[in-house]
Protein backbone atom coordinates (compact mmCIF):
# COMPACT_ATOMS: atom_id res chain seq x y z
CA UNK A 1 0.00 0.00 0.00
CA UNK A 2 1.33 3.41 -0.99
CA UNK A 3 0.55 6.61 0.88
CA UNK A 4 -0.78 9.52 -1.15
CA UNK A 5 2.64 11.21 -0.95
CA UNK A 6 4.41 8.02 -2.08
CA UNK A 7 2.02 7.52 -4.99
CA UNK A 8 2.38 11.15 -6.03
CA UNK A 9 6.18 11.00 -6.06
CA UNK A 10 6.24 7.57 -7.69
CA UNK A 11 3.87 8.75 -10.42
CA UNK A 12 6.00 11.79 -11.17
CA UNK A 13 9.14 9.66 -11.37
CA UNK A 14 7.26 7.19 -13.59
CA UNK A 15 6.59 10.06 -16.03
CA UNK A 16 10.36 10.45 -16.42
CA UNK A 17 13.49 10.33 -14.26
CA UNK A 18 13.53 13.27 -11.84
CA UNK A 19 15.47 14.71 -8.94
CA UNK A 20 13.99 16.20 -5.78
CA UNK A 21 14.18 19.83 -6.90
CA UNK A 22 12.35 19.06 -10.12
CA UNK A 23 9.75 17.05 -8.21
CA UNK A 24 9.17 20.05 -5.97
CA UNK A 25 8.76 22.32 -9.01
CA UNK A 26 6.21 20.00 -10.64
CA UNK A 27 4.28 19.59 -7.36
CA UNK A 28 4.03 23.39 -7.14
CA UNK A 29 3.16 23.95 -10.82
CA UNK A 30 0.39 21.37 -10.77
CA UNK A 31 -1.12 22.57 -7.49
CA UNK A 32 -0.51 19.19 -5.89
CA UNK A 33 0.09 20.62 -2.42
CA UNK A 34 -3.63 21.43 -2.29
CA UNK A 35 -4.54 17.75 -2.22
CA UNK A 36 -1.54 15.84 -0.92
CA UNK A 37 0.70 16.36 2.10
CA UNK A 38 3.96 16.63 0.22
CA UNK A 39 6.36 19.36 1.21
CA UNK A 40 9.82 19.90 -0.22
CA UNK A 41 11.42 18.59 2.95
CA UNK A 42 9.65 15.25 2.59
CA UNK A 43 10.40 14.58 -1.09
CA UNK A 44 13.83 13.00 -0.57
CA UNK A 45 12.48 11.09 2.45
CA UNK A 46 9.72 9.63 0.26
CA UNK A 47 12.21 8.88 -2.52
CA UNK A 48 14.36 7.01 0.01
CA UNK A 49 11.39 4.92 1.13
CA UNK A 50 10.48 4.13 -2.48
CA UNK A 51 14.11 3.21 -3.24
CA UNK A 52 14.29 0.94 -0.18
CA UNK A 53 11.16 -0.86 -1.41
CA UNK A 54 12.65 -1.31 -4.89
CA UNK A 55 10.13 0.99 -6.59
CA UNK A 56 12.63 3.60 -7.76
CA UNK A 57 16.36 3.49 -8.41
CA UNK A 58 19.06 6.12 -8.53
CA UNK A 59 20.34 7.02 -11.98
CA UNK A 60 24.12 6.81 -11.74
CA UNK A 61 26.11 9.91 -12.59
CA UNK A 62 23.20 12.03 -13.81
CA UNK A 63 22.79 15.51 -12.27
CA UNK A 64 20.09 17.44 -14.09
CA UNK A 65 20.16 20.32 -11.59
CA UNK A 66 23.12 22.01 -9.90
CA UNK A 67 21.66 21.38 -6.44
CA UNK A 68 20.44 17.87 -7.22
CA UNK A 69 22.34 15.11 -5.49
CA UNK A 70 20.46 12.21 -7.03
CA UNK A 71 18.15 11.56 -9.93
CA UNK A 72 15.65 8.73 -9.66
CA UNK A 73 13.90 6.53 -12.20
CA UNK A 74 11.04 4.10 -11.73
CA UNK A 75 11.68 0.36 -11.68
CA UNK A 76 9.37 -2.20 -13.28
CA UNK A 77 8.04 -3.06 -9.80
CA UNK A 78 7.50 0.66 -9.23
CA UNK A 79 5.61 1.04 -12.48
CA UNK A 80 3.33 -1.87 -11.54
CA UNK A 81 2.78 -0.58 -7.99
CA UNK A 82 2.04 2.91 -9.33
CA UNK A 83 -0.54 1.60 -11.81
CA UNK A 84 -2.27 -0.58 -9.20
CA UNK A 85 -2.38 2.17 -6.56
CA UNK A 86 -3.52 4.82 -9.04
CA UNK A 87 -6.28 2.56 -10.33
CA UNK A 88 -7.48 1.89 -6.78
CA UNK A 89 -7.37 5.60 -5.92
CA UNK A 90 -9.56 6.38 -8.94
CA UNK A 91 -12.00 3.50 -8.59
CA UNK A 92 -12.52 3.26 -4.84
CA UNK A 93 -14.66 5.72 -2.96
CA UNK A 94 -12.79 6.54 0.24
CA UNK A 95 -14.17 8.50 3.15
CA UNK A 96 -12.90 12.03 3.48
CA UNK A 97 -12.90 13.96 6.69
CA UNK A 98 -13.29 17.64 5.86
CA UNK A 99 -13.18 19.81 9.00
CA UNK A 100 -16.18 21.77 7.72
CA UNK A 101 -18.38 18.75 8.49
CA UNK A 102 -17.14 18.68 12.08
CA UNK A 103 -17.87 22.40 12.29
CA UNK A 104 -21.37 21.95 10.86
CA UNK A 105 -22.08 19.11 13.29
CA UNK A 106 -21.24 21.51 16.11
CA UNK A 107 -22.76 24.64 14.60
CA UNK A 108 -25.55 24.84 17.21
CA UNK A 109 -22.82 26.00 19.62
CA UNK A 110 -22.08 29.05 17.43
CA UNK A 111 -24.18 32.18 17.92
CA UNK A 112 -26.28 32.73 14.75
CA UNK A 113 -24.56 35.97 13.69
CA UNK A 114 -21.11 34.38 14.02
CA UNK A 115 -22.26 31.27 12.13
CA UNK A 116 -23.55 33.45 9.29
CA UNK A 117 -20.24 35.35 9.24
CA UNK A 118 -18.26 32.09 9.25
CA UNK A 119 -20.24 30.79 6.27
CA UNK A 120 -19.66 34.09 4.46
CA UNK A 121 -15.91 33.87 5.13
CA UNK A 122 -15.89 30.32 3.82
CA UNK A 123 -17.81 31.35 0.69
CA UNK A 124 -15.27 34.12 0.06
CA UNK A 125 -12.36 31.72 0.61
CA UNK A 126 -13.92 29.22 -1.80
CA UNK A 127 -14.35 31.92 -4.47
CA UNK A 128 -10.73 33.05 -3.99
CA UNK A 129 -9.47 29.47 -4.26
CA UNK A 130 -11.64 28.85 -7.31
CA UNK A 131 -10.10 31.88 -9.04
CA UNK A 132 -6.60 30.68 -8.09
CA UNK A 133 -7.21 27.16 -9.42
CA UNK A 134 -8.72 28.51 -12.63
CA UNK A 135 -5.62 30.68 -13.17
CA UNK A 136 -3.33 27.71 -12.50
CA UNK A 137 -5.40 25.55 -14.86
CA UNK A 138 -5.13 28.16 -17.62
CA UNK A 139 -1.35 28.08 -17.23
CA UNK A 140 -1.47 24.31 -17.85
CA UNK A 141 -3.27 24.56 -21.20
CA UNK A 142 -0.55 22.59 -23.00
CA UNK A 143 -0.30 19.96 -20.27
CA UNK A 144 -1.26 16.32 -20.82
CA UNK A 145 -4.96 15.44 -20.43
CA UNK A 146 -4.47 13.84 -17.00
CA UNK A 147 -3.04 17.10 -15.62
CA UNK A 148 -5.95 19.09 -17.02
CA UNK A 149 -8.34 16.51 -15.51
CA UNK A 150 -6.89 17.17 -12.06
CA UNK A 151 -7.58 20.89 -12.42
CA UNK A 152 -11.05 20.22 -13.89
CA UNK A 153 -11.90 18.03 -10.90
CA UNK A 154 -10.69 20.67 -8.44
CA UNK A 155 -12.70 23.37 -10.20
CA UNK A 156 -15.83 21.20 -10.18
CA UNK A 157 -15.43 20.49 -6.46
CA UNK A 158 -15.01 24.17 -5.63
CA UNK A 159 -17.93 25.17 -7.85
CA UNK A 160 -20.12 22.60 -6.09
CA UNK A 161 -19.17 23.99 -2.69
CA UNK A 162 -19.75 27.56 -3.88
CA UNK A 163 -23.26 26.56 -5.02
CA UNK A 164 -23.90 24.86 -1.68
CA UNK A 165 -22.74 27.92 0.25
CA UNK A 166 -24.79 30.37 -1.86
CA UNK A 167 -27.61 31.57 0.32
CA UNK A 168 -26.91 28.90 2.97
CA UNK A 169 -28.54 29.55 6.33
CA UNK A 170 -28.64 27.21 9.28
Amino acid sequence: MLTDAELTVLGLVAERPRHGYELDEVVSERGMRDWTALGFSSIYYVLGKLRDRGLVAEVAGERAHAKAKKTFTVTEAGREACAAAAEAAIAELRPVHPPVLVGLANSPAIPPARLKAALARRAEAVEDKLAEVRRAAAAQSGAPPFVRAIFDYSVAQLEAEARWLAGRTL
